[in-house]
């Protein structure tokens, strides 16, 4: 296993960067997320690389970087089902442009979904060609969790491949999303002790067991986010903690910022726990 910047090696510790994904102020746009972050006293944003046209324009995104002073921490590659046309259609293609973009915005993460079923090509060679693009670029390609999708009666759909857990593939960088440790109905924590030093990029949100990938508010629904937290702090985790939340139901802009400032407030206070020796 390749070393993992994480989960440092030399005995000092270090405070965690904390970051809003840009999908946390959805329906606002790219450009608001890297304002409000920047107001509200968060270390950095994830841009998720997908709907507004902001998102998918690096040297736009380096201006919004530069005019608010905020590091861009990580880029969600557009390998959702709705961005299967962001960035053209080849999947190794949007992964080289990934990296690119973090280049250039000096983000050091890529965070990846594992690929669907139907693309069979990409998915044969997807362990592999991932930990060759970490070896090419030097940027780290952190694979997600994600969840079996479910049908009629709750019968399951078989969507991914290699599959929607990524804990038996051998990839060395892997992104933990409570909500959707939630919606496959896992618990965080089992996958946080069963991940080790693999787990690098934390999306921290929370869910409630339904098909629909809620993404709460951290503390409102059934990961035990705070556990979480200072769990991953007892141990010495260093990796970039990311907001991604749902706060299109939230209302008024008013209500958004201050939903996110509590959460950027319990993520801190969390994460204060003390490192054991």
């Amino acid at each position: 296993m390749n070393a993992n910047p994480a989960w440092p090696t030399d005995g000092v510790a270090r405070a965690n960067r904390i970051g809003l994904s840009t999908s946390s102020v959805y329906p606002e746009s790219t450009g608001s997320c890297f304002e409000l972050a920047g107001r509200l006293g968060y270390d950095g944003v994830e841009v998720m690389v997908g709907i507004d046209p902001i998102s998918r324009d690096v040297d736009a995104l380096v201006q919004l970087q530069e005019y608010h002073d905020i590091e861009v921490l990580a880029i969600h590659a557009p390998t959702l089902l709705v961005t299967q046309g962001t960035w053209g259609n080849d999947p190794w293609d949007k992964l080289e442009r990934s990296a690119v973009a973090a280049h250039r915005l000096g983000a050091g993460t890529v965070v990846v979904h594992p690929p669907f079923r139907w693309q069979r090509s990409y998915a044969q060679g997807f362990v592999d060609g991932i930990r060759r693009l970490e070896r090419s670029t030097g940027i780290i390609f952190a694979v997600e969790n994600m969840y079996p999708w479910r049908g009629p009666r709750g019968t399951e759909v078989r969507a991914y491949s290699p599959g929607w857990d990524p804990t038996e593939r051998d990839y060395d960088h892997l992104t933990l999303d409570l909500s959707h440790a939630s919606t496959a109905r896992q618990h965080s924590l089992d996958l946080v002790n069963a991940w080790g030093q693999r787990l690098t990029h934390l999306h921290l949100t929370d869910g409630d067991g339904s098909f629909a990938d809620s993404h709460l508010l951290p503390g409102d629904g059934d990961q035990d986010a705070h556990r979480v937290l200072t769990t991953l702090a007892s141990r010495g985790f260093a990796g970039d903690v990311v907001i991604e939340v749902n706060t299109r139901t939230i209302g008024s802009r008013s209500a958004r910022e201050e939903a996110l400032a509590k959460v950027l407030a319990f993520t801190r206070e969390a994460l204060a726990v003390p490192v054991r020796p």
